[in-house]
């Protein structure tokens, strides 16, 4: 994790990206169109066909998507290609997600995987399904978790939790597993913050804080049971039983979300 984000200057959204498109995001998407549509032979030039691709796209993209007098398009294919990648460098972000979706819809779903696997990479907070960009991290969700980091009420928590980020968004050698190592421990630390003893575990808490505050029977069921699973799955907190994690970032990114709501939870369960 940089200096930035230690100190609480960057915050989460830059590292998941919700409402927001970076520098690299934007241009590793850019790159897909490029590869899979965009420099392909025909596209621009086509000497011995009915005519280069980009004119039928141009034409469909001018009266479909931007909603233009069609004949306002430059005349030759590259400064049409030209135009066009000034205006998706140029857009906002949910713009450049609108153009996305429309090449998916007009040239073809073979541009999904590619597409998704930019997205995955750079924690983008959407993925294409079905052909339609879709959320798999809300703000809320990311909220949470920057609130989680943000409060000093349980230090421990909160350092445990910025480790969880850090190893889920880089960029090369992401550590799912760990992460969501580290995850369950914010929540075994906030346990330990609110029993006051070094060995506490979250039942433990859970106990605590029904003595004091009703806690409904089926709710701290559930809590124990997502805090048994890591102890059972994929040797999230024991060792591995078979050689290679099946782990996601998916699987991650929902427990960093998961335990950061549970200790924003337990936080304000502990202090009313």
């Amino acid at each position: 994790m940089s200096f930035s984000q230690r100190m609480g200057i960057t915050p989460v959204p830059d590292a998941l990206q919700v409402n927001s498109m970076n520098g690299d995001l934007r241009a590793g998407l850019w790159n897909v169109l490029l590869a899979e549509e965009f420099d392909r032979e025909g596209f621009l030039y086509d000497p011995y066909g009915p005519g280069p691709r980009i004119d039928n796209f141009s034409v469909a993209l001018w009266a479909n998507y931007f909603k233009l007098p069609v004949d306002e398009r430059p005349d030759h294919g590259s400064k049409k290609l030209a135009d066009i990648r000034s205006y998706f460098f140029d857009c906002e972000w949910y713009e450049a997600y609108n153009f996305i979706e429309f090449c998916v819809d007009y040239h073809g779903p073979h541009l999904i995987i590619p597409l998704n696997y930019i997205l995955e990479r750079e924690l983008s907070g959407f993925r294409i399904i079905d052909g339609k960009i879709a959320p798999i991290s809300s703000t809320e969700e990311v909220a949470s978790i920057q609130e989680a980091i943000s409060d000093e009420s349980f230090p421990g928590a909160s350092a445990h939790l910025k480790t969880a980020l850090d190893l889920l968004s880089r960029k090369t050698n992401p550590g799912y597993r760990n992460s969501i190592k580290e995850s369950i421990c914010a929540v075994e630390s906030a346990s330990c913050a609110i029993t006051g003893s070094k060995s506490a575990t979250l039942s433990t808490a859970l106990d605590e804080l029904a003595k004091k505050h009703s806690l409904h029977g089926a709710l701290k069921a559930g809590f124990l049971k997502l805090y048994g699973y890591t102890s059972d799955g994929d040797g999230i907190r024991h060792a591995m039983l078979e050689g290679k994690s099946t782990l996601t970032q998916a699987d991650a990114v929902y427990f960093l979300v998961s335990c950061s709501a549970f200790v924003n939870y337990l936080k304000i369960k502990s202090s009313a």
